[in-house]
């Protein structure tokens, strides 16, 4: 993509919209130049990705799929959309988040790749569910969800798509979440990939990919200092470990509120402060929710709130904090910046609230760092390949990502990075694999 992409960039600069190649609902084809230069500057860091793109180019692992992909809708994503296209896939986009879509890589997607894409910055709920409908109408044999809306869609409005559909994957905690529900109570109809699992993915993306996303998002939306203030994380989960170690790391004193109490001894033993949310809310200058429960803040919290605190969220929906009922408290909402409301109490206290409550880390900024996401695409690119080559002997029902999968990508991830590692001796194997040998 290197020459010959930034030649056409330079040709897209003055260049006049056309009409789109495909089917699409984007806010701007004349973005799309702008998008070029974004998806190729994430791909410089995508080398894992790149080099399971150029294998599916030759073995077309995907041929004769169509695959609808409900994701946020970034450069990385595009470039995972490209993998696979490359393995033979027709690939239709739409939006997981309605605030997560950067309007210049959607229009890319459609002039320069040919991929129908379904997401706007900033859409409202009733277009946000009729692009994932957009996106089911084609008749998908895989699918490729993040926060499993696409699956519930699916399994609830547009059963009569379910035959087509052979096996799916799953990339964030949320979606797991609710897929095992699904499979749980039986309703779920075919078998699904938890990507999220994988230790290539969680290890990773949600510790050092949210941690620095997350903070990232909250810099952006309000300038302020970190460094001297209570941060209190919600949830010390493999995000909210990733948030607190950046937080700490810019000079807050973190807090954690926990209902584990194997987290919360870890959150402890990690030198952070531990109590209840009520506590917590009485003290903290920035909350930060990453639980992936409903309404982690609620109404008492906020009440204890001291004048000027700065409530989000890093959680894949919009319910780990109370919204409705702060409005209901609220005597005036005032949008002070970008991505930054601001709650004014009957009492005369301000509660700012970031990003309308949804991922600060993509409402505000622009998601995980592209080396991270490598990683979780890599998983997506081999997981769907695996579905398509096994999904005749699977059951309805949520699957771990394959061992082979996951050191095959840490593999190739070490080798873009020169890291050589050591290999066991034919001694050492022996001692692993017997019993005979003791002190």
């Amino acid at each position: 993509m290197s020459v010959e992409t930034r030649n056409l960039m330079t040709q897209k600069k003055n260049a006049k919209p056309r009409s789109a190649p495909v089917d699409c609902d984007v806010k701007d084809l004349g973005l799309a130049a702008k998008g070029l230069g974004r998806i190729d500057w994430a791909g410089r860091s995508m080398p894992v990705l790149h080099e399971i793109q150029e294998r599916f180019a030759k073995a077309k692992p995907l041929a004769g799929m169509r695959l609808a992909a409900c994701l946020h809708v970034t450069a990385e994503t595009a470039n995972l959309a490209m993998a696979l296209k490359a393995g033979g896939a027709e690939v239709v986009l739409c939006a997981s988040n309605p605030l997560s879509t950067q309007d210049d890589v959607a229009a890319a997607l459609v002039m320069e790749y040919g991929v129908p894409t379904f997401a706007i910055k900033g859409e409202d709920h009733k277009t946000y569910y009729r692009h994932i409908t957009e996106a089911l109408n084609r008749k998908p044999n895989l699918t490729m969800d993040d926060g499993a809306d696409l699956v519930s869609v699916l399994h609830s409005e547009r059963k009569d798509l379910l035959e087509h559909v052979v096996g799916g994957t799953e990339e964030t905690t949320t979606g797991v979440i609710r897929l095992r529900a699904m499979a749980k109570d039986g309703v779920l109809k075919y078998p699904i990939v938890a990507v999220n699992d994988a230790m290539t993915k969680h290890l990773f993306d949600n510790r050092y990919g949210t941690g620095q996303s997350t903070i990232d998002g909250i810099i952006r939306a309000t300038n302020r200092l970190l460094a001297g203030s209570i941060f209190v994380v919600s949830g010390y989960g493999w995000c909210g470990r990733g948030i607190a170690m950046r937080a700490k790391g810019l000079g807050a004193d973190v807090v954690v509120t926990e209902i584990d109490p194997l987290r919360a001894l870890e959150a402890v033993m990690d030198g952070l402060r531990v109590m209840p949310m009520a506590e917590a809310a009485k003290i903290g200058d920035f909350f930060c929710t990453a639980t992936g429960d409903v309404h982690v803040i609620r109404k008492e919290h906020f009440e204890k709130m001291k004048d000027g605190a700065i409530v989000c969220n890093s959680g894949h929906f919009n319910v780990e904090l109370d919204l409705e009922v702060l409005a209901s408290l609220a005597k005036e909402r005032t949008e002070i910046r970008e991505f930054v409301e601001q709650f004014t109490l009957k009492s005369g206290k301000r509660i700012v609230v970031l990003g309308e409550g949804r991922l600060v880390n993509l409402a505000a900024a622009e998601g995980h760092p592209s080396s991270v996401m490598d990683m979780s695409f890599a998983n997506q690119a081999l997981a769907s390949e695996w579905m398509v080559k096994n999904h005749a002997k699977l059951e309805r029902q949520v699957y771990t990502v394959p061992p082979e999968i996951d050191k095959e990508i840490a593999r190739l991830k070490l080798k873009s990075m020169n890291v050589k590692i050591d290999a066991l001796t034919a001694e050492q194997q022996k001692y692993l694999s017997s019993w005979e040998m003791g002190t």
